[in-house]
C-alpha cells in the first residue's frame, strides 16, 4: 500500500493537486485535526488516501464511519480543507463504505448548511464528490482485477516456507501456492471435493504418489458444507496411512513482509492511473476501483464490481460452486483448471500420434524448469509423446533426447536455473545434425524456452523450412531471459524474479547507509542492451535516476541529475541511489558516473558503486514467475496440439506457413501468439531488443 501511497502523491503534486493525508483511516476522516496533514514530495503521502492495513500512515477500523454522524464529520473536515476527490486504497469494505458516503453527499452538505456549519456557496463549490478505489487485499478476492494491492508479496510469503511443509492459507493463496509449489491436493471454498475424497487422497499416497503438500484454504467445507479443517485431514493421513504429520498455519505471516517487487510496481501503476481517474471525472462520473487486466491498469463501476464480489459468497453458500468459480473472475478459473490438470497423472482417452520435443536455449532463467514441467505434463495427459532435450540445440544435434514420465518433473515448479540444461548454441551451426535427429526421434513440434537466442534459433529454423522437409513442423517460443527483450511478449519468464533481486539488494544497499553520513549509491544492473530490470527496479526501490540505453543522455543530463541530487541531500535526505544499465553508453560508464557524483558531491555526501553481476540470474523463482511459466506450457502445448492435429496430412505433419512457428507471450491484456517471421520487422538484431519498447516499460531520468 505504501508504494501505491507514494505514487498518489507525487502524481497529484506533478499534476498541481493540493495533497492529503489522511492518518488512521476512516477514524482519521471523522475526527479530523491533525490526522488530515498537508503533503508534499518528499513524504509521499497519498491524495486523500484512506488506508485498511499496514501502512506508514497508519490505519483503523472505524464504527463512526459506519453512521450517519460519522460521515457528517468526515464530510466537514473534508469541505474545511477544500477536499473533493478521494483515493481510497483497502479492501471491499472500505470501497462500499466509500461508495455511500458519495452517494450521501448532497445529503450531507445540505444538512451542514442546516445547521450553520458551513455555507451555502461552499456547499454548491463541493457539490460533487469523485471517489477513485484502490483495491489492498492479500487474498484477491475482489471481482473484475487480476491482482489486488499485496496478493503478490503474501505468495512470496507463503512460497518461501511451502516447499518442505503442509500449510494453511486463504482461497486465492492457497490456489495459486498450489500451482507455485505443485501441491499434491487442494482443498478451496469455491470447489468442495467429490465424496469420498478421503480414500481417493489416501489410494493416491499409497499407490506411491508422494504427498508433501496439503493446502487447505481457511474456508474450505465438503460437498455437505461441512468444515475441511487441517488439522481433520492431518488426523485422517495419521489414522489411514500412519505417517507423521505435521500442520502448520501461516496467518498473519501472509500479511507482513517487505513488498514484492510486482506489487511496488503494480501500486504504482494503479496509483498513477487513480490520480488521473479523478482529473478526469466530473459530476455524472461513477466512482470506480483501479484493477488489473492481463497487464494493463483498468477503470472498473465501484459498486457493480463491490455486487459481483458479494455474488461469489452468495453462491458458495447456495452451493452453486461452479458459479462461484466462474463469478472470482477469467484468471482464478483459468488457475483452477490448471492446477486440476496438473496435480495428478490421469490416463489419456485416446493415446496421440504426435510428439513434442522441448529444449532450453540460451542463459538460464528462473521459471524455466516450471514451463518444462507443466509443459511434459500437459502433453503427457494429452497422450502424445514427449522428450526432453539437455544443452538446447546443441544437444538435439548430438542426440542428447530422452522421452520423459510424468514423475521424472515432478518438484520442477520452483527449482532455479534450467534442469535441462541450456546453450546459446545456435541451429545454424549445426543444422544437418539437428535435423537427422529430428527425423530419427520422429518429432513433431518442438518447444522452445529461452531468451533472445530461443528467438534467433526458431527464426534460423523456420528460414531452412525450404531446404528441408524435417523442419516443416510446428513450433513455439516461450520467452524466459532476465533481460525481457524478447519480441512477441511484455513480459519474459525470470525477469521478475531478476527484479525482485535486484530490489533486495538495493533495499539492502540503502539500508547500509542508515545512521550514516549522507551517501549516493551507483547500482550496476544486467540486461544486456534492455533496461527493463534498471527501469522497473528503480520504480520497486524509488531510485534518484536511471539510465538506461532507450532513452538517450548526455553530460547535460548527468549534471542536472547530480545537481537535483545534490539540492536534495542538502536537506532532509540522507541516502541517493542511481541505477546504470550495464550498456547503456559506451563512453559514461558505471566508473565515470561514479567518479562524477564523487567528484560534484564532495562536502555535501560521498559515493559507493555496486555491480549486481550474476545475483539477478540466480535463486528460486518468484510466485510470478513459477505460474506464469506454468501458464505458458500448459498454453504452448495446447497450441502446438492445435497445429499438429491441423497440418496432419498423408501420414505426417506438414506445417509451413509463418503462423506455425510463433513466440506466445503476454501482450496487455491477453496471452497471444505471434509469428516469428512477423516479429522481425521489429526487432533490432544488433542490440537484441525491440524497436518498439513494450507497453510494461517504463522510461525516467530523475524520480
Amino acid at each position: 500500500m505504501n508504494a501505491a501511497i507514494r505514487a498518489v502523491t507525487r502524481m497529484g503534486i506533478y499534476v498541481g493537486a493540493k495533497v492529503y493525508l489522511v492518518y488512521e483511516g476512516y477514524q482519521g476522516l471523522v475526527d479530523g485535526g491533525d490526522n488530515i496533514k498537508l503533503a508534499n514530495w518528499q513524504n509521499a503521502v497519498s491524495c486523500v488516501c484512506l488506508t485498511q492495513g499496514g501502512t506508514v500512515i497508519g490505519s483503523a477500523r472505524c464504527k463512526a464511519f459506519t453512521t450517519r454522524e460519522g460521515r457528517l464529520a468526515a464530510a466537514f473536515n473534508l469541505v474545511k480543507r477544500g477536499i473533493s476527490n478521494l483515493c481510497v486504497c483497502g479492501g471491499d469494505g472500505s470501497l462500499t463504505g466509500a461508495n455511500i458516503f458519495r452517494s450521501e453527499w448532497s445529503g450531507l452538505l445540505e444538512e451542514l448548511v442546516k445547521k450553520g456549519r458551513i455555507t451555502a456557496e461552499t456547499a454548491k463549490q463541493h457539490g460533487h464528490l469523485n471517489i477513485v478505489g484502490l483495491v489492498g487485499s492479500i487474498d484477491n478476492d475482489f471481482c473484475g482485477t487480476d491482482m489486488t494491492i499485496g496478493a503478490d508479496s503474501a505468495l512470496h510469503r507463503i512460497t518461501e516456507i511451502i516447499d518442505a511443509i503442509t500449510t494453511t492459507a486463504t482461497r486465492y493463496l492457497a490456489l495459486v501456492s498450489a500451482l507455485a509449489s505443485g501441491a499434491d491436493w487442494l482443498f478451496i471454498p469455491e470447489a468442495p471435493p467429490e465424496d469420498g475424497w478421503e480414500e481417493l487422497m489416501c489410494a493416491r499416497r499409497s499407490k506411491g504418489s508422494r504427498l508433501n503438500i496439503i493446502i487447505i484454504a481457511e474456508g474450505a467445507i465438503n460437498r455437505s458444507g461441512q468444515p475441511i479443517t487441517s488439522n481433520y485431514v492431518k488426523d485422517l493421513v495419521v489414522s489411514r496411512l500412519g505417517y507423521d504429520t505435521r500442520v502448520t498455519v501461516l496467518g498473519h505471516v501472509q500479511r507482513g513482509g517487505t513488498p514484492s517487487a510486482f506489487d511496488r510496481v503494480l501500486s504504482s501503476k494503479m496509483g498513477v492511473e487513480a490520480v488521473v481517474a479523478l482529473l478526469e471525472a466530473g459530476p455524472d462520473t461513477p466512482a470506480c476501483v483501479i484493477g488489473l487486466s492481463g497487464n494493463q491498469a483498468v477503470r472498473l463501476p465501484l459498486i457493480e464490481a463491490v455486487e459481483m464480489t458479494k455474488e461469489v459468497q452468495k453462491a458458495m453458500n447456495e452451493k452453486r460452486f461452479e458459479e462461484a468459480i466462474q463469478l472470482r473472475g477469467r484468471s482464478f478459473e483459468n488457475n483452477w483448471n490448471i492446477y486440476k490438470l496438473l496435480a495428478y497423472q490421469k490416463p489419456a482417452a485416446v493415446p496421440s500420434q504426435y510428439s513434442i520435443a522441448i529444449l532450453n536455449v540460451g542463459a538460464p532463467a528462473a521459471g524455466m524448469n516450471a514451463a518444462v514441467r507443466s509443459a511434459v505434463r500437459v502433453g503427457l495427459a494429452t497422450g502424445h509423446r514427449v522428450y526432453i532435450v539437455n544443452d538446447g540445440f546443441d544437444g538435439l544435434a548430438n542426440g542428447a533426447v530422452n522421452e520423459v514420465s510424468w514423475n521424472q518433473v515432478a518438484g520442477w515448479t520452483g527449482q532455479g536455473g534450467s534442469l535441462l540444461g541450456t546453450k546459446r548454441t545456435l541451429p545454424s551451426t549445426c543444422m544437418e545434425k539437428l535435423v537427422e535427429n529430428l527425423n530419427k526421434f520422429r518429432i513433431q513440434s518442438l518447444l522452445v524456452v529461452g531468451g533472445f537466442e530461443a528467438y534467433e534459433g526458431i527464426l534460423e529454423l523456420v528460414e531452412a523450412r525450404g531446404r528441408y522437409d524435417e523442419l516443416c513442423i510446428p513450433m513455439c517460443i516461450i520467452p524466459a531471459t532476465i533481460s525481457n527483450n524478447v519480441p512477441g511478449t511484455d513480459f519474459s519468464l525470470g525477469s521478475d524474479t531478476a527484479v525482485n533481486a535486484a530490489m533486495a539488494s538495493c533495499d539492502k544497499i540503502k539500508q547500509s547507509a542508515t545512521g550514516t553520513k549522507r551517501r549516493v549509491f551507483v547500482v550496476e544492473t544486467m540486461g544486456g542492451y534492455c533496461g527493463y530490470l534498471a527501469t522497473t527496479t528503480g520504480i520497486a526501490v524509488g531510485a534518484d535516476a536511471a539510465y538506461i540505453f532507450e532513452d538517450p543522455f548526455n553530460i547535460h543530463d548527468l549534471k542536472t541529475n547530480v545537481e537535483h541530487l545534490t539540492e536534495k541531500m542538502k536537506k532532509d535526505i540522507q541516502r541517493g541511489l542511481v541505477l546504470r544499465n550495464e550498456k547503456c553508453h559506451e563512453h559514461y560508464t558505471t566508473d565515470f558516473i561514479h567518479k562524477l557524483y564523487s567528484a560534484e558531491g564532495k562536502g555535501i555526501f560521498d559515493c559507493r558503486v555496486n555491480v549486481l553481476g550474476h545475483l539477478q540470474q540466480g535463486g528460486v523463482p518468484t510466485p510470478f514467475d513459477r505460474n506464469y511459466g506454468t501458464k505458458l506450457g500448459v498454453r504452448a502445448v495446447q497450441w502446438l496440439t492445435e497445429k499438429m492435429t491441423d497440418s496432419f496430412k498423408q501420414g505426417r505433419v506438414s506445417a509451413n506457413t509463418p503462423d506455425t512457428a510463433c513466440v506466445v507471450g503476454l501482450y496487455k491484456k491477453v496471452l497471444t501468439f505471434s509469428p516469428v517471421t512477423e516479429l522481425k520487422d521489429q526487432t533490432d538484431f544488433e542490440y537484441s531488443k525491440l524497436y518498439n519498447i513494450n507497453s510494461s516499460f517504463f522510461t525516467v531520468h530523475t524520480t
